[in-house]
């Protein structure tokens, strides 16, 4: 599914710059940054967030016991959490 119009990015492209990268990216700047692009009207932001912190929960959830970078990982959700992004909506 087509998440951002603007720079014809997947939910698929996010998940895997998330779930990829050895330093996941902890911000949208960042996901937009390493798919070598930028936000344009930001109408997408939210929704990658939301997609950075379902790929991120699912991962702790078991997925990755030994995840190399499962600190970033927790970071990431901390961040969000204080951020008050709702993503259950």
């Amino acid at each position: 599914m087509i998440v951002c119009s603007c720079n014809v990015l997947s939910d698929h492209d996010v998940r895997g710059v998330v779930t990829d990268a050895k330093q996941p990216p902890r911000t949208t700047g960042q996901v937009y940054g390493c798919l070598g692009c930028s936000a344009q009207c930001g109408r997408c932001a939210r929704t990658i967030r939301k997609i950075m912190n379902e790929a991120l929960a699912a991962c702790e959830g078991g997925c990755c016991s030994a995840c190399p970078h499962a600190a970033a990982h927790s970071e990431a959700i901390d961040s969000a959490a204080e951020a008050k992004i709702d993503v259950a909506a």
